[in-house]
Order: C-alpha cells, then sequence, then structure tokens
C-alpha cells in the first residue's frame, strides 16, 4: 500500500476522523492474503529492526499499533510474531457467531484474514505465527477447559517454542524486542507464555552454542515489556465520563483494573499520533473481537490521540537511551544504539 492511496495524518490534537481510518482499513483489505509467505527480505538493508511478540491477533493493534505503524513508515523492520490463532475468542458479530469454539470452532482461520488486514494497515510486511499457523491453539481465560487441551499454547513446550523465535530473531536480526511483562499484562495464560518464550529467545540467539543449526547467532539489544501507565488509564475513565459515556470497562479507577503499571517505571514514550488512523483501521480490521462502539472508540473518538497514539514501555533489558521525552523518558526505542 503506497502513501498516496492514504489520507494524510490528522494535525496534533485534532479527533480522528473515523473515515480516515475506514479509507486505510478499505485500502488494506484489498491487499492481503493472511497466508502468503513473508515477503523475501535482507534484514540488514533496514539500519532499524524491531521485533514484537504477541498472544492472539488484535494484540498487536490494541497495545503497541500506533508504534509499529510509525516504524514501519519510517523503513524499519517491523517483524510481528503471533503465537496462536485466537481461536478462543468471543464473536461480537451475530452474523459469524457460528465460527465460535463451541460451534464450528472456525474463528482461527477467520481471524488469520483480520490479522493480514490489520498488518497492512498498519504497514508491516513481515509476519509470522510462531511454529506456522495454528501450531498452538489460543488456551482461553486462565482456569477455563481451554487451559486443559493439550495443543493450547499454554500448555506448549517451552524449549521447542523458544526454538521457534529464535530462528525468526535470527533470520530478522531486530536489535528492539517488545512483548508483555510477566503477568502477560492481565493475566492471560498465552500472554504469560509469550513472555516467557520472548524472554527465553532472547538469550539464547546469541548464543553460539545454542541450536547453531537455527542460523548465525544474533543478540538483541533492547528488551521492552508493553505499558499502560496507571495515569493514562485514570485520564482515560474520567474524560469518558465527562464525555458522558459509560464508564470505561465498569471501573470508576485505574486501580481496580487488571493492567497498568505505575508511573515511575515507564521508561519509553513513543508519540505516533500521527498514525493513529492506522491504529484505529487496524483495530476496526478486527471486527470479530472488537466493538467499535466500544470504549476504545468512544475515548478515541470524543477525547483525541492523547490516550491512543502514544504507546509506552518500560526497559527490561539493555542500556536506556536519551531521555528526550516527557517525565525523562526515552522518545524513540532505538535510543542510544544508532
Amino acid at each position: 500500500m503506497s502513501d498516496a492511496t492514504l489520507p494524510p495524518p490528522p494535525e496534533p490534537g485534532e479527533r480522528v476522523p473515523v473515515d480516515a481510518a475506514e479509507a486505510v482499513l478499505e485500502a488494506a483489505a484489498t491487499a492481503v492474503d493472511g497466508l502468503a509467505q513473508p515477503e523475501a527480505f535482507t534484514p540488514l538493508d533496514h539500519s532499524r529492526r524491531l521485533l514484537l511478540v504477541h498472544a492472539h491477533p488484535d494484540d498487536e493493534s490494541i497495545g503497541t499499533g500506533a508504534t509499529m505503524a510509525r516504524y514501519a513508515a519510517q523503513n524499519a523492520l517491523v517483524t510481528l510474531v503471533t503465537c496462536t490463532l485466537g481461536e478462543e475468542g468471543e464473536v461480537l458479530v451475530p452474523e459469524l457467531a457460528h465460527l465460535a469454539a463451541d460451534c464450528d470452532d472456525a474463528l482461527g482461520q477467520h481471524r488469520i484474514g483480520e490479522l493480514a488486514a490489520a498488518c497492512e494497515a498498519l504497514g508491516v510486511r513481515d509476519h509470522r505465527f510462531l511454529g506456522g499457523p495454528g501450531r498452538w491453539r489460543d488456551s482461553g481465560m486462565m482456569d477455563t477447559p481451554a487451559n486443559e487441551r493439550p495443543e493450547c499454547f499454554w500448555r506448549a513446550d517451552l524449549d521447542e517454542a523458544v526454538r521457534e523465535l529464535v530462528g525468526v530473531v535470527r533470520e530478522a536480526r531486530p536489535q528492539v524486542v517488545i512483548t508483555y511483562d510477566e503477568n502477560g499484562g492481565y493475566g492471560h495464560p498465552d500472554h504469560i507464555q509469550a513472555h516467557r518464550v520472548a524472554v527465553a529467545a532472547f538469550d539464547a540467539a546469541g548464543d553460539a552454542a545454542y541450536a547453531p543449526e537455527l542460523g548465525i547467532p544474533w543478540q538483541p539489544s533492547k528488551l521492552y515489556h508493553s505499558a499502560i501507565p496507571k495515569s493514562v488509564l485514570q485520564s482515560g475513565i474520567d474524560q469518558l465520563k465527562a464525555a458522558g459515556e459509560s464508564n470505561f470497562f465498569g471501573v470508576e479507577s485505574a486501580d481496580d483494573l487488571p493492567f497498568g503499571v505505575a508511573d515511575d517505571v515507564v521508561t519509553t514514550e513513543i508519540d505516533a499520533r500521527d498514525w493513529l488512523e492506522h491504529k484505529t483501521a487496524a483495530m476496526r480490521a478486527h471486527r470479530t473481537q472488537i466493538e467499535v462502539d466500544g470504549p476504545f472508540f468512544a475515548l478515541s473518538n470524543n477525547i483525541g490521540q492523547r490516550a491512543f497514539g502514544v504507546e509506552h514501555y518500560v526497559l527490561v533489558r539493555g542500556e536506556k537511551g536519551n531521555a528526550d521525552g516527557p517525565q525523562g523518558r526515552e522518545d524513540d526505542l532505538f535510543a542510544g544504539l544508532d
């Protein structure tokens, strides 16, 4: 998708017009094949290389979509690794309810297409399913029967999953890797497992003695956890209420949410507001999972770009670069590496 097909980014502080996001999504939806082989590329042709490890289709867009779009637009190699097809997701589109796990159990295959459209909207050309599409199944929420299925990601052999990811790391050669924190952000078993696999692969990929058949060793320089500061969550709750919308996920305080981190642990703040329509389009692509009229879109349309066009991270491995951003934070994931 060329830049000529896209609407111009909104001015800072301007609302994201619904038709702008829809234009991005419409262009994306006509140009995707969810099962196509990754385009041939030479990683070192890109001076900046970023790899993200996410659990399910839609996770990439919700938490890191604006960041991905910004770096892709700046010619960084953005590699997305998704660990499952999201087969256990709730289907929010009535006419597609038959795809659910307790009916036709065909949601995972459908979500391959949704993810492909989302990646196209974000400008991401290098997407992989860990071990191939459907190698590991969505584990569902913690303590549900889906956790007991032997093929679910929660029960994956850690060594096997790490080997699969090390192969991708050695091929893509990212300087920066992003995944979830130890709790998977909010306790989902697949998010926790994605964290375990990503951290182990981060360490193993540069070890020449580890699986030499997987390629030349490559050690990424920085490992980040995606994060949402509690102040950002509280601001969203307060502004949504002030705009007359229903309260945010049924809570009055950010402290009552199962996610969010203390502001003082956030090391990095990526301002990608100029790419928010791409993030919004990517989220709309995941239509079986995200309600267009739900809290995210109420916030993005009523509050503007700040809440969702700025994404936050915690550096957990590597050296922090120059603190050129707000509150003494990095404003670039590659800070200190160029």
